[in-house]
């Protein structure tokens, strides 16, 4: 009975047993439905390949399709002071963050960076909504901060990706202190001159948008995003009205004037280096920035100009 006992067996529990599958190697779209192989909705910068719905990206992802062959680096942060006031509801504020950290691989809800994007070097800064929904704190506001005093130093644009909930309400008036914080290193980019690009991204609410998340001096917004202060549902609640179709939307507020353009994120990198270029009086894209021209066959001798048809009918002098 030994062979049955230690081969049969194993052989036929192996054959039968189920393998572990990871869990991330399919993701479904939130507005059709759809599941997405993991690689394919990377290679397409996590826009869905059926519907065209773009769905969250992290700022790293992001940053490696933004700058030139994907390399950047980091724009140090000041560290604040972490849980001022001791904050906690179900939890604990430093267990929340702790969580984030172990849930995201980032230290905070915003990465800083610097690079060449189409050879025009750049300052970026990109909010994570996966770390506690993107909330603007008191980190956030150093990292904009830093990033434009980086931005003036070097005498480069600014780009922000903006994709928030609000202030961080675990920090309460720190966090709302942001606002005007943000709003001044915006400022410094104005007085130096500079150029300051805002890509809005889903979504954008609450406490960042009225402030340096709509200041910028070109908007940009991917589709569908959600861009508002006050949410839908709660505007519904308070006027005890239906709102139109697409309130709040990119679209919408794209129509009534409150953008400037609305991209695809397959084609926004080279969208803001055109606006880069034109916003701070940089040459044309090179010719190695160009796609190669198109191969043309000659079958026919070129037309001849009416200089040449005048030279022809002058008769020499004998």
């Amino acid at each position: 009975m030994n062979w049955i006992t230690n081969y049969v067996r194993p052989r036929i529990n192996s054959l039968f047993s189920r393998r572990e599958m990871p869990e991330n190697l399919w993701t479904k779209c939130p507005e059709c439905g759809t599941m997405l192989f993991h690689r394919e909705l990377s290679d397409n910068l996590n826009v869905c390949t059926n519907c065209d719905h773009h769905l969250a990206i992290t700022p790293r992802a992001r940053f490696a399709a933004l700058f030139d062959g994907g390399v950047f680096s980091e724009v140090k942060v000041p560290e604040p002071l972490a849980d001022p006031l001791q904050f906690r509801d179900q939890k604990k504020y430093p267990d929340r963050m702790k969580a984030a950290q172990k849930s995201t691989g980032e230290k905070e809800a915003m990465l800083v960076a610097e690079g060449e994007m189409g050879r025009t070097p750049i300052v970026a800064a990109a909010q994570d909504f996966s770390f506690m929904g993107g909330s603007m704190g008191m980190y956030v506001g150093n990292a904009i901060i830093a990033a434009a005093e980086r931005a003036v130093k070097l005498r480069r644009p600014l780009v922000l990706f903006s994709a928030a909930g609000g202030a961080r309400m675990q920090e309460g008036i720190l966090s709302l202190m942001q606002m005007p914080r943000t709003t001044v290193a915006v400022e410094m980019l104005r007085e130096a001159g500079l150029p300051y690009i805002v890509v809005l991204t889903h979504p954008t609410t609450g406490g960042v948008t009225a402030s340096y998340a709509m200041l910028g001096d070109i908007q940009i917004s991917e589709p569908g995003a959600l861009i508002c202060f006050a949410g839908p549902r709660v505007i519904e609640q308070t006027i005890r009205e239906k709102l139109p179709e697409g309130f709040q939307r990119a679209e919408y507020l794209l129509e009534h004037g409150m953008l400037d353009r609305v991209t695809h994120r397959m084609k926004l990198r080279n969208e803001l280096i055109s606006i880069l270029r034109m916003l701070g009086g940089m040459p044309a894209p090179t010719r190695a920035d160009l796609p190669p021209p198109a191969e043309t066959t000659a079958t026919e001798a070129p037309a001849p100009s009416p200089e040449d048809n005048a030279k022809s009918e002058e008769k020499p002098v004998s």
